[in-house]
């Protein structure tokens, strides 16, 4: 849940639209819309994540339309 809170922090602080959910897995995925230098900043940030977050690694997709089914605002599902 913190790695999922703290991202909505980062993607908001940059005006990223979006979602951080918990896989089945126990990974977490994160789709952010926005402007691309905000994108890769959110981006290095995943890479390395809260204070106390270990990530093993991130995978990166890039998608050239805009998601239809996004909010105006980044949420935790």
């Amino acid at each position: 849940m913190y790695f999922r809170h703290s991202a909505r922090g980062e993607a908001e602080r940059l005006g990223i639209a979006g979602y951080a959910q918990n896989l089945p897995d126990g990974s977490v995925e994160v789709l952010a819309h926005g402007a691309v230098p905000a994108v890769e900043e959110l981006l290095s940030w995943l890479h390395r994540g809260p204070r106390g977050a270990r990530v093993d690694s991130v995978a990166e997709l890039t998608v050239d339309e805009s998601p239809r089914e996004l909010e105006p605002a980044f949420e935790v599902r």
